[in-house]
């Protein structure tokens, strides 16, 4: 074998090996989580959200953030509040803005006192949260 053969060989090995390393460091890492226990944990919450019971619009929105909140930190995303977590996972939501807004209605609830959502803006709410669990991977 020839020497300008040998040196083509190793270069298509070594251009390989940077593709590889390029696509590895810029590809979206998916982190496989129990989707079992997150749809169990997301139906009994989507479930609990009643016409007639006015109580579980906010509890269904808190805990739909919460179950959003897990998967984050279980993904290991950095970020001591869920909103820093948020922000370095944008890119993983399909509909970004409307994870925000369900985030915000959120802090609404937990944050101003009184402050209350009507049935609308919790379904809302909690289709946003869906999606973005969606986009995860954990449902």
């Amino acid at each position: 074998m020839n020497a300008s053969i040998f040196f083509l060989l190793i270069a298509i090995v070594i251009v390989g090996i940077m593709v590889f390393v390029a696509v590895s460091i810029t590809s979206k890492r998916r982190y496989s989580f129990d989707k079992e226990e997150y749809q169990t944990a997301w139906l009994k919450i989507e479930n609990s959200l009643t016409k007639d019971n006015k109580q579980s619009y906010n509890v269904v929105v808190i805990d739909a953030d919460k179950l959003l909140d897990k998967a984050l930190n279980e993904m290991g995303m950095p970020g001591k509040t869920m909103g820093e977590r948020m922000k370095r996972a944008g890119g993983y939501f399909s509909q970004v803005n409307s994870v925000w807004y369900a985030h915000k209605i959120r802090n609404q609830i937990a944050h101003e006192h009184g402050f209350s959502v009507d049935y609308n803006q919790a379904k809302h709410a909690l289709a946003s949260f869906k999606q973005a669990l969606k986009d995860l991977g954990a449902i």
